[in-house]
């Protein structure tokens, strides 16, 4: 069985001083780049994904000037912009595809993206067989949480990284939580050293 790692969106945009900045986002940058020092070889393929919006147009009603938080947001991550850029506190050397989502629509899910030559993430899984993933990034209760439950959907077994994303409200991180739990998602950690320890 191979396993995957899939990073959600950890852009300057979604950390602290971005345009939609999630609280713990710079500390789960870190955390993934230590994850990735230590472990990178445990994974057969590492994903990372980022919101990639047009300038031009409001993304099919995502960006708004009186955004709701649900559906439609404020401008972030316009492709080629700094706000797009990976957060530098995650180093991406180790990544072996990344995806770009949400060219001129909305797009939660990473599956929802494609890499730079085209390929899906349900295609990039599928090719190297993979089986597991273990999911991390922001935001948990937006684009974490639609990847995961995508992940699920591809018969992934996921684990959610709980001490690796950030969301954006507490409530409703605690509640995405338990929809993906509910999914039949793995609640972990990703341990202080040595293999993932289990919450359970």
């Amino acid at each position: 069985m191979s396993r995957a790692l899939l990073i959600v969106d950890v852009q300057n945009d979604f950390t602290e001083g971005g345009a939609l900045a999630v609280a713990g986002g710079d500390a789960a940058a870190s955390g993934i780049t230590e994850l990735l020092a230590a472990r990178a070889g445990e994974y057969a393929v590492i994903v990372a994904s980022r919101d990639w919006h047009d300038a031009e147009g409001d993304n099919g009603g995502h960006f708004s000037a009186e955004p709701d938080y649900v559906d439609s947001w404020p401008v972030h991550c316009v492709a080629g912009t700094e706000g797009a850029a990976y957060d530098p506190l995650l180093t991406t050397d180790a990544v072996t595809h990344h995806v770009r989502k949400g060219q001129g629509r909305p797009a939660y899910s990473m599956f929802e993206g494609v890499s730079d030559d085209g390929e899906t993430v349900g295609a990039i899984l599928t090719a190297r067989g993979v089986t597991e993933a273990d999911v991390v990034g922001i935001a948990t209760d937006h684009c974490v949480r639609a990847s995961a439950l995508d992940a699920i959907a591809h018969g992934m077994h996921v684990r959610i990284l709980t001490d690796l994303v950030a969301g954006v409200g507490e409530d409703s991180s605690t509640a995405a939580l338990a929809e993906l739990a509910h999914a039949g998602a793995e609640l972990a950690t990703s341990g202080t050293a040595g293999s993932v320890d289990s919450d359970a």
